[in-house]
C-alpha cells in the first residue's frame, strides 16, 4: 500500500495544479523598511526598494503597506529617499517601532517599548502628509511575554488609535536574505539557484500549510496577511513568487481589505481584548492538531559559509 505521507503529497499536487485553492486571497506586506539584513555586493537599499516598486506596479497588485523601523535613518539618514520612493509610489507607510524593539525580551518593559513606538511617529508623520499611519506590526510578531504586557500593549495602542497588522502567512523569507548575499560575495550561482528553488517550494508548501489550517477552522480560506521584508532576495524573487500564486488561483487585496474579516476582528478593535494573532494559534486553542510541516532541504545558516564549502569537499 502507498505511503500515507506520499498519498498526501500527491493530493496536495492535484490540488495546486487543479486550483482547488482558488479562493485564497493574499495581502502582501512588507516589514523593516528602509534597510534589511545584509546586500549584495553592488546592490544599495534604493535599488532594493526601486526593484519592489516596480514589481508591484508591473504586476497591478494592491497598494501595500511598509512597516518602518527609522532608527537606521537617524544612523543613515540618506535612507529617507526609501521611503521618499515608496511614498511616491502610492504606497502606505505604518509603525514597526523605531528599534525594532522586541516586547517579548524580558529585559524590555512596557514603558521602552511604548516610547519606541511614539519615537516612531514623527517620520512616519511627515512621509504620510496627513494620512493615517496608525497602523502597527508588533517586531518580532511579539505581542507581550506577560498578561501585563499584552494587555498594556493593547491599552497602549487602542489610546492611540492604531489597529495591529496581523500576520496569518508567513514562510520566513527573511531568512534566506543573508545567505544570498554570502553566495554572491563567493560567486557560488549552483547555491544561488538552491535558494531560489527552496524560496518559491517553501511559498508553495505555506500556501498549502495555512489553507489546510484555514479549512480545518472555519471550512474556508480566510484573506491571508502575508508577511514579507524588504531585502535583496525578496527583490529579486518577488516576480517568480508573484507568478507562483497565480499559477495556483490566488487573488490578491489589501491590508485594510483583509483585516475586514471576522478572523482579524480584535485586531481592528482592540478594546475586544487579546485574541488568536495566528491561524496556528487558534488551532492550538482549540486543541487541533497543526498540518504536518516539512522541514527546508537546504540549511540556509551554512550555505556559502566556510564550513558549507569544507563539507563540499571530496
Amino acid at each position: 500500500m502507498m505511503n500515507r505521507f506520499v498519498l498526501a503529497a500527491a493530493f496536495v499536487s492535484l490540488a495546486l495544479a487543479g486550483g482547488l485553492f482558488a479562493q485564497q486571497k493574499i495581502a502582501f506586506t512588507w516589514d523593516d523598511l528602509p534597510a534589511h539584513s545584509s546586500l549584495p555586493p553592488g546592490e544599495t537599499r534604493q535599488q532594493v526598494i526601486e526593484s519592489l516598486i516596480a514589481t508591484i506596479k508591473q504586476e497591478r497588485l494592491p497598494a501595500p503597506y511598509g512597516f518602518v523601523n527609522s532608527k537606521v535613518i537617524d544612523e543613515q539618514p540618506d535612507l529617507i529617499r526609501v521611503l521618499d520612493t515608496w511614498r511616491a509610489a502610492g504606497f502606505p507607510l505604518g509603525n514597526h517601532a523605531w528599534s525594532h524593539m522586541n516586547l517579548n525580551a524580558p529585559s524590555t518593559s512596557l514603558g521602552m517599548w511604548e516610547n519606541d513606538v511614539l519615537q516612531n511617529e514623527a517620520v512616519l508623520a511627515k512621509e504620510m502628509g496627513g494620512q493615517d499611519y496608525h497602523w502597527l506590526r508588533f517586531p518580532y510578531l511579539s505581542e507581550g511575554d506577560t498578561p501585563e504586557k499584552k494587555v498594556g500593549a493593547r491599552r497602549f495602542l487602542l489610546d492611540h488609535g492604531y489597529k495591529v497588522a496581523g500576520v496569518t502567512m508567513s514562510f520566513a523569507d527573511y531568512a534566506y536574505n543573508e545567505p544570498y548575499t554570502r553566495c554572491m560575495v563567493t560567486g557560488d550561482a549552483y547555491s544561488v539557484k538552491k535558494l531560489e528553488d527552496s524560496y518559491l517550494q517553501e511559498a508553495l508548501r505555506n500556501l498549502d500549510y495555512e489553507h489546510r489550517i484555514s479549512t480545518s477552522l472555519y471550512g474556508r480560506d480566510i484573506p491571508y496577511i502575508l508577511l514579507m521584508h524588504v531585502g535583496a532576495f525578496d527583490a529579486k524573487m518577488l516576480p517568480r513568487l508573484i507568478e507562483l500564486y497565480r499559477q495556483h488561483g490566488v487573488t490578491f487585496t489589501t491590508l485594510q481589505d483583509a483585516s475586514n474579516d471576522a478572523f482579524y476582528r480584535n485586531d481592528l478593535n482592540l478594546s475586544l481584548g487579546a485574541a488568536p494573532d495566528s491561524l496556528e494559534e487558534a488551532m492550538s486553542l482549540k486543541g487541533l492538531p497543526l498540518p504536518k510541516h516539512e522541514a527546508l532541504a537546504i540549511d540556509l545558516s551554512t550555505l556559502c559559509t566556510q564550513q558549507h564549502a569544507q563539507a563540499a569537499k571530496p
